[in-house]
């Protein structure tokens, strides 16, 4: 049992003795106590004021005799106003410390037979062009988040919607027609998806050139966008699509092969995978035919043009389209049919949607359609809303080409820490390969870090130089910090040292602010998985490699003369860095063993 649930515990029978009322030991509010007071745990004593009918200073302190007197765990308490401040018994976080080396699963929960299922979407990409730093932040909050969702003991499965249909991809397709002479992503040495990203600036630049030709000519902006030659086209290549047409569906066919193996290739940099992968191409027929039945149902109305609309404005929001009047689906018609197949697929307890916070709107809108169309989830699926990345250069937009490709940013990551660490000494003594594979979990670590150390809901600004420093607050600091770690429980087993017995001594306030931070993995993994948030994760973790940081520097470890205490040092060392390679893993970091 951790401190936490002892203390709650303690306190709801010191009430339940003082006062007679009972609390349960869940409803105990407890934190860290701040570094300006005496003490390790503070308890926030204003919900028994009812029952004790004293002032606040009066019942913490009558609280605080009782633990004193009662708990072997308490040793002294201090009382401000409201707040009951706990000095642990120093002994007691010897024996925390063996709790947790001894329960390799710390802070985790497995799943049961009878765990809610979680469907968790990420990704999202559209297959005419490469994944950009957006789909980076995307992927890597997605999959973290499964992470630790899988840590709080539910089933998680990890999915995907791929945009393979629709105007934009009908672009890239009528640009390669034109002006790719038969191009493949071997003749131009290219990855696939970067080879149909530059047909689809291709197209816009052409497409640009038209528009600005026809108002040179007379036409209005919007008249001349309608009518442009190159649009035109475009549409009636979707049309064909839509039709079945074999000639346009094996262009189609070949061309999304092409992105396919390309965007495989940079999950697999990344370190992100998928359980399931739907296709828009396979869903929007399946929405078609959910929107109809709700239309027979009444759910939905037809308009005199033929298309088809959800009246929500008894919800406090509008009317929304569903099907144009040619027949054709929108993205929330996709959205549905992508529902019914997963529901149809899986036993889905709570679905969870990663997209970007400009969906609000949508997400709204596709919780009341789904909970009116009969899925039991629907009204409480998750809009997992997270702000948008910018450069120091401004946004991106793919349509010019200037968005930062996800394949360039991880190169350039891995490059800067190669030089950065270089640069550092980091390096020396490392073969080519070790340095290579060491310069490759630094970048993209660095990467990962910093994109998910920000409020996933606040819009961040991502500085590549910045992400690399080994000293601020950022992956690589944590990933020295396990590498320092692993170096000097190395170093101890070269000495013959057994530090697995005789280390019980009476720990020193910074020892044990090191174990009480240990301990608190725990309820950082619950309260991530509650909130949603890698964030809350990240930064524990950065605390206590920073924590740590500070002990190794103040305290001789394998120096240390008195036996007991140095191999108390080397196992909370190597606890700490057990729990840091927990917690970075719920990023999807990775951590060197020699840095």
């Amino acid at each position: 049992m951790s401190i936490d649930n002892i203390i709650a515990q303690a306190v709801c029978e010191a009430v339940k003795s003082l006062y007679g009322v009972n609390f349960e030991p869940e409803s105990i509010t407890l934190q860290s106590t701040r570094k300006e007071f005496e003490g390790n745990l503070t308890v926030v004593v204003f919900p028994f004021l009812k029952a004790s009918h004293k002032p606040a200073e009066t019942t913490a302190n009558e609280i605080g005799e009782y633990l004193k007197d009662n708990c072997e765990a308490v040793k002294s308490y201090n009382a401000i106003k409201g707040f009951l401040n706990i000095v642990v018994e120093p002994a007691f976080w010897c024996n925390m410390l063996k709790h947790i080396a001894a329960d390799p699963d710390y802070g985790f929960k497995a799943a049961t037979d009878d765990s809610e299922l979680v469907m968790i979407e990420y990704s999202s990409p559209n297959t005419n062009k490469p994944l950009h730093l957006g789909h980076v932040r995307n992927n890597l909050l997605g999959y973290s988040l499964s992470l630790i969702m899988k840590a709080n003991g539910y089933k998680v499965v990890k999915t995907n919607i791929v945009n393979d249909r629709g105007i934009h991809i009908c672009k890239s397709m009528l640009a390669w027609e034109k002006w790719g002479n038969g191009i493949t992503p071997e003749k131009a040495g290219k990855k696939g998806d970067h080879l149909i990203g530059d047909f689809y600036v291709m197209f816009d630049k052409h497409y640009k050139d038209e528009v600005k030709q026809l108002m040179a000519e007379g036409m209005s902006e919007d008249e001349a966008k309608e009518k442009s030659p190159l649009m035109v086209e475009a549409r009636k290549m979707l049309q064909r699509w839509e039709a079945g047409d074999e000639e346009v569906r094996s262009v189609w066919r070949m061309m999304n092969q092409w992105v396919y193996d390309g965007f495989n290739e940079t999950y697999r940099r990344m370190g992100v995978d998928f359980d399931k992968i739907y296709y828009e191409s396979e869903t929007y027929l399946e929405g078609k035919k959910k929107v109809l039945e709700g239309l027979e149902k009444g759910i939905m109305y037809r308009k005199e043009d033929g298309s088809v609309w959800a009246d929500l404005t008894a919800d406090g929001l509008d009317h929304k389209l569903l099907l144009r009047s040619d027949g054709t689906s929108v993205y929330m018609t996709q959205d549905i049919g992508t529902a019914k197949l997963r529901y149809q697929d899986y036993p889905i307890d709570k679905m969870i949607y990663v997209v970007g916070n400009e969906q609000n709107y949508h997400f709204q809108v596709l919780s009341l359609l789904l909970d009116k169309l009969g899925f039991k989830w629907g009204k409480d699926l998750v809009h997992f809303s997270y702000g948008m990345v910018e450069l120091p250069e401004g946004k991106m937009k793919s349509r010019e080409g200037t968005v930062v490709d996800a394949d360039d940013l991880m190169d350039e990551m891995i490059r800067t820490a190669r030089e950065t660490s270089a640069e550092l000494g980091k390096l020396d003594g490392c073969s080519a390969e070790e340095a290579d594979e060491i310069a490759r979990i630094i970048g993209l670590g660095a990467l990962k870090y910093f994109l998910l150390k920000v409020d996933p809901r606040k819009n961040m600004m991502f500085n590549p130089k910045e992400s690399i420093d080994f000293n601020g607050n950022t992956g690589p600091f944590i990933q020295y910090t396990y590498a320092r770690i692993r170096s000097l429980l190395r170093k101890a087993a070269e000495a013959g040292i057994d530090y697995n017995s005789n280390y019980d001594i009476e720990p020193s306030e910074k020892e044990v602010a090191i174990i009480q931070k240990i301990a608190d993995f725990a309820q950082v993994v619950s309260e991530a998985g509650k909130t949603y948030s890698p964030a809350l994760v990240a930064n524990y973790v950065y605390d206590l490699a920073k924590e740590y940081n500070q002990f190794y520097h103040d305290y001789s470890i394998l120096r240390e003369e008195d036996a007991a205490t140095r191999n108390f040092r080397l196992k909370l060392s190597e606890v700490t860095g057990n729990i840091i390679r927990r917690a970075t893993g719920l990023l999807g970091m990775e951590v060197p063993e020699r840095m």
